[in-house]
């Protein structure tokens, strides 16, 4: 297991849908085992494979000292009532803005045997459930913010050091 480096807002792989796991090997052990060890540290709630630079459908979670992975997650079930939760990201630092969420989430997906696994959350956990799954389709919460805030975080997110600059 190993820590792995983030990747941040503005690197092309954070918008690019990833691709269905259909090799079920060491590889993916590894990385599955590196997603746990990198959404370990405090303050930290989900991690998908693309944050790491990995363009396939696999995300970790660490909710409320339920830690886990979904590999090839697809939500099959969110709530209509929703709320406006203060949301960030670790591949947006330092940003926080309201998004909409579903109150309620369940994703279905497998595991490292290739066996089907459920998550089903409420709160925190349905909002990072809905997250992971949003970056492994090539969003990001801000995708889902409404124009002011966007253009205000997209203000915002030019001025941090972390902001990937193209050449």
């Amino acid at each position: 297991m190993a820590m792995r480096d983030l990747r941040y807002f503005g690197d092309p792989v954070l918008k690019t849908k990833c691709e269905p796991v259909t090799r079920f090997d060491k590889a993916l052990e590894t990385l599955v085992n590196d997603l746990l060890e990198t959404v370990k540290p405090a303050g930290r709630a989900g991690l998908a494979a693309n944050q790491i630079g990995v363009g396939l459908r696999v995300f970790s979670y660490d909710v409320d000292n339920l830690l886990g992975y979904v590999i090839n997650p697809e939500i099959v079930e969110l709530s209509e009532s929703t709320h406006e939760i203060n949301e960030g990201c670790l591949s947006v630092p330092e940003l926080w803005f309201p998004t909409v969420r579903a109150e309620h989430a369940v994703v279905r997906g497998v595991d490292l045997r290739n066996e089907p696994v459920v998550v089903e959350g409420k709160g925190v956990l349905a909002q990072c459930l809905q997250h992971e799954t949003d970056h492994l389709d090539g969003l990001l919460y801000l995708d889902r913010l409404s124009k002011e805030r966007k253009r205000e975080a997209m203000r915002e997110a030019r001025t941090k050091d972390w902001f990937w600059q193209r050449s």
